[in-house]
């Protein structure tokens, strides 16, 4: 039987594989995050890599995107549309595996990340969007999570503080993040800029939060259940983690954070892992399997929600082609006194608007009486009214940017 040491190995390999054939990129990261990310997605996430987009399938959010070899590995490995001949072309010109992800959820792929901080707060926008979703159709059709790994430079970033802040005053149960916390950032050590108290800050937000072992991956497995059980808050695990871990010389230092490995220290890695080091792109037998069987999961969850689907009244199904699908929609002009705003205007039909667009949803941060973008005969999203469909952002104007992308991304819903 394939054990999981095995499976973290083999992400390593082709993590720092395609970056050394690419001659640039990150194999620092993919080699940290291994452990908890082989957890997340053989134990807990639920995909369907023969389906990749049904609509109530969890999300999963990389948002410090450098560390795209380590989501190419895991796609690749569970049976995505990602192939191996994609990370041989890892960083080339054309090929579906860019040096940070672009999104492409067909292939499993929900969002572009990259710029730090901006998958974090997107993240928070899915799992607002799965909040609103479930009160308007019940959890027999939409009950899934929102999953994320991000970094040191995601949480200094401020969209993280604004985006941290709103999920935790909403109390977004549903959302769960891996804090990959490797002290290492391209100048030096994260003392050198970062020293705040991140449990104490998550905490203050109103975040769960839990501290572990970065590479124990039974710590792990218990800090991620005790999140499940966590309903009316967010969760931060907070994985202390060694960059580059199983690299023998560069472990622990800036130089593996964004440059490959180099011949001879890629050799040694691995070899300590006990894989062929003329091999590239080693997969041993029975690491398919293992991740195959643990896609299982997924597929059995989506064909309960198939079946449950299958079920749903005629009212039922057309107000969810309503939402999911495309909508041909009139609007009748209005009429105006004289001169007006464009705002004002604009105003006028937001409520036409909503009234003929299922999903539409409206808000603002903090100025919905300047913009007019709320609409009237609805309440605001809440902890108390997940069915509001109206958005107050408080004043975090770079996060909204970011949340209503998410809930965009994750679709059902027209921002």
């Amino acid at each position: 039987m394939i054990t999981e040491q095995l499976a973290v190995s083999t992400i390593k390999g082709l993590a720092i594989d395609g970056v050394q054939k690419a001659n640039s990129g990150h194999p620092g990261a993919p080699m940290g995050m291994a452990d908890f990310a082989t957890v997340l997605w053989t134990k807990f996430l639920n995909v369907d890599p023969d389906d990749p987009t049904w609509p109530d399938r969890d999300r999963f959010v990389l948002s410090n995107g450098h560390a795209s070899m380590l989501l190419y590995s895991l796609l690749h490995l569970s049976g995505f549309p990602v192939t191996m001949e994609d990370l041989r072309q890892f960083r080339q010109w054309g090929s579906h595996t860019a040096g940070h992800p672009e999104i492409a959820q067909a292939r499993g792929i929900e969002m572009t990340t990259g710029p730090l901080g901006q998958g974090f707060a997107t993240a928070v926008g899915m799992a607002i969007a799965e909040e609103h979703l479930r009160a308007v159709f019940g959890p027999e059709l939409v009950n899934h999570r929102t999953w994320g790994f991000v970094s040191d430079g995601d949480l200094m970033e401020g969209i993280s503080a604004e985006a941290a802040s709103l999920a935790g005053h909403l109390g977004l149960g549903k959302l769960t993040f891996y804090y990959d916390d490797n002290h290492i950032t391209i100048d030096g050590n994260t003392s050198i800029t970062f020293t705040e108290d991140v449990a104490g800050r998550f905490a203050a937000a109103g975040w769960h939060t839990v501290s572990v072992d970065g590479h124990d991956r039974v710590a792990i497995e218990e800090a991620t259940r005790e999140a499940l059980v966590v309903a009316d808050r967010p969760s931060l695990i907070i994985a202390r983690t060694h960059i580059g871990n199983g690299a023998p010389t560069k472990h622990d230092t800036p130089g593996v954070h964004g440059s490959p490995l180099g011949e001879e220290e890629l050799r040694a890695t691995k070899e300590l892992m006990g894989f062929p080091p003329d091999e590239p792109f080693y997969v041993p037998d029975g690491v398919y399997e293992f991740f195959s069987k643990a896609m299982d999961r997924g597929r059995a969850a989506h064909a309960a929600w198939e079946e449950r689907f299958g079920r749903i009244d005629a009212a039922t199904s057309e107000r969810w082609a309503g939402y999911f699908g495309a909508v041909s929609v009139r609007l009748e002009a209005p009429e105006f006194d004289g001169k007006i705003a464009t705002r004002a205007a604009a105003g006028k039909v937001f409520d036409q608007i909503a009234e003929k667009v299922p999903g539409f949803i409206g808000g603002a941060a903090d100025l919905v009486a300047s913009t007019k973008t709320a609409i009237s005969f609805s309440g605001g999203f809440s902890k108390e009214d997940r069915a509001g469909r109206n958005i107050h952002y408080g004043i975090r104007e770079h996060a909204m940017g970011a949340i209503t992308n998410g809930l965009a991304v994750h679709g059902g819903l027209r921002p």
